[in-house]
């Protein structure tokens, strides 16, 4: 067991006392300034799950790019995709920031300790499935991460400004595909609905279990990482999707969604939080799929990883001989 003496106490509780005094004063905390263990790890959990979820969630999405029903839908879907692999390399560059490697990270995807978004493990059973997403998924993230603009650890905030504004694309290019299906045929609108049935629920259970339940959320509150609560980020995210419902014409994917005058927002049913816990800790209907897909990606790209290595290894070498 280590033992600190009073000096090394002393100054552990000044620099502690700085940390605090930035976070109150709202000032980012930068890679190289000190910070709580328990605050750079609270940081790399949030991050690399961040960066998790954009890589794991092409995988829905792009099982439909040669299936789009035309050029500029294609077009469209080719450029999300896209956008999300690069969401996923700005998190995790800046998660690196805090002494984490990428292939660290990617261990721990693999092997299950570290999560990502439940929604991701779900099937896309129809085209309408890749418009629900763009609504409604993106649409939920872009609620939370809007707040995250403001969160205290400087690398994340500044990536967040590019992603909300991407994101925000995304919301949109989803809500026009759901709208010419809903105002399509009667096939098309049906196609609409099942996939807002479907992707409703996941999408309330993004945003993580109820405040009092959440292992992380008040401390990750505390130190301004996250700026909203859950439960305020979900009954934000139902008041603002709930006018574009009935917008599209299609019926509430929850029978218990009421206006209520009193509280000012839209009341809704309860979450099957039994099927959230399952699908987050790996039993839900594509989570085995989603892991092997992305082992195998990874295991194809090793010769690129490998060239790199070569590459940097002969830099060295020459760098050496010059100057011996």
């Amino acid at each position: 067991m280590q033992v600190i003496n009073k000096d090394d106490q002393a100054a552990m509780a000044q620099e502690l006392a700085k940390f605090e005094q930035k976070i109150a004063d709202e000032q980012k905390i930068e890679p190289g300034d000190w910070m709580p263990e328990a605050y750079r790890k609270n940081v790399i959990r949030q991050m690399s799950q961040h960066a998790h979820s954009e890589i794991i969630g092409m995988q829905p999405e792009g099982n439909w790019i040669t299936r789009a029903p035309s050029l500029r839908r294609k077009a469209i879907l080719l450029s999300k995709v896209q956008d999300e692999a690069g969401h996923g390399l700005y998190l995790y560059s800046s998660t690196e920031t805090l002494g984490i490697s990428r292939s660290q990270m990617i261990e721990a995807l693999q092997s299950g300790e570290a999560k990502y978004a439940q929604i991701f493990n779900y099937p896309t059973l129809t085209w309408a499935d890749v418009g629900a997403i763009g609504w409604l998924v993106d649409g939920a993230a872009i609620v939370n991460q809007i707040s995250l603009q403001r969160t205290s650890y400087g690398p994340y905030a500044r990536a967040m400004v590019r992603i909300c504004k991407e994101e925000s694309f995304h919301q949109r290019q989803g809500y026009e595909a759901m709208y010419a299906l809903a105002h399509g045929t009667p096939v098309q609108k049906q196609m609409a609905q099942d996939a807002l049935d479907r992707v409703w629920w996941p999408s309330l259970m993004m945003f993580g279990p109820h405040d009092s339940e959440s292992a992380h959320s008040s401390q990750s509150m505390a130190w301004k990482i996250k700026r909203v609560s859950n439960d305020d980020l979900r009954q934000k995210f139902i008041d603002q999707t709930v006018p574009q419902i009935e917008v599209l014409g299609l019926e509430m994917p929850d029978p218990e969604i009421k206006w209520n005058e009193e509280r000012g927002h839209y009341d809704s049913g309860e979450i099957n939080w039994q099927e959230f816990k399952e699908v987050i800790n790996g039993s839900g209907p594509c989570n085995f799929q989603r892991i092997k897909h992305h082992k195998a990606a990874h295991q194809e790209g090793e010769w690129v990883r490998e060239a790199v290595r070569a590459y940097k290894q002969k830099q060295i070498e020459k760098q050496n001989e010059t100057a011996a």
